[in-house]
């Protein structure tokens, strides 16, 4: 069973990432191999290798780490890894499976925060869930996964307008915008479960959430914290679709 992470370039947040998922993998038996590029490959080179690792038998999972460089074009690298394989869940195939859930794969963060919410005892089914955030990797999936459990769910993005009105009717309220301490007390309903999906680096280089953990504690009946929150979970998921991968490769999937 293997995982093949690429990293291009010298970002630091993404090298925390890779290494995550390099040890995470040592302590579950799971084979990892890293492929460090440099910031000036072409868009090509890499997709050759995407190609090579495609065909690798024993690569059972490709993660190519996001952000690329400007001059590589995401979308056609996420185009470009075998749907199989793509333990990212980012490929448009995978993500209309999600859509209609009928999925082998889920997004590591969506599926970490479900993960949590069913852990908790928390059920979805009737609340309102507002999504703050509308990206491809989080917030749209974590809207429709929401949605499969019968939630009622409204996603909020930088034109939505009268904002904290909508927060403040969440009964379960997931904040990814990257925006450092975002979400206030004043926006949050009286014991709402709140999950902070963001992860930002303050001036004095302390990690902190899109949430005000301190102030939104306060009225929250149940508050993730940043960090060892969500991001824990995302390292949990990619482990489990990496398994899932390697289970329906091998014909082992009933």
């Amino acid at each position: 069973m293997g995982l093949t992470v690429i990293i291009v370039g010298d970002d630091p947040a993404s090298r925390v990432y890779v290494n995550s998922k390099k040890k995470a993998c040592e302590a579950l038996g799971i084979n990892s191999q890293e492929f460090a590029l440099p910031a000036d490959t072409t868009e090509e080179e890499l997709l050759t290798l995407v190609r090579k690792l495609n065909e690798d038998d024993s690569v059972n999972g490709i993660l190519v780490q996001l952000p690329l460089p400007k001059h590589i074009n995401e979308e056609t690298v996420i185009n470009t890894i075998d749907p199989k394989k793509d333990v990212d869940a980012f490929h448009p195939q995978n993500v209309g499976k999600i859509m209609i859930g009928n999925y082998d794969f889920l997004p590591c963060t969506p599926a970490g925060v479900m993960e949590l919410i069913k852990e908790s005892g928390i059920d979805v089914s009737g609340k309102e869930c507002v999504v703050l955030g509308r990206s491809n990797i989080v917030g749209k999936p974590q809207a429709m996964l929401l949605l499969h459990q019968n939630g009622t769910v409204t996603i909020c993005h930088s034109r939505t307008q009268n904002l904290k009105e909508v927060t403040k009717r969440a009964d379960i309220l997931v904040a990814a915008i990257g925006k450092p301490n975002f979400v206030t007390a004043d926006m949050v309903k009286e014991g709402a479960v709140v999950i902070d999906v963001g992860i930002n680096r303050l001036p004095d280089k302390t990690l902190c959430g899109d949430v005000d953990f301190n102030e939104v504690s306060k009225v929250a009946a149940a508050i993730t914290p940043v960090p060892g929150g969500v991001g824990p979970m995302t390292i949990a998921m990619l482990m489990k679709n990496t398994v899932t991968a390697a289970i329906c490769q091998n014909g082992l999937k009933d």
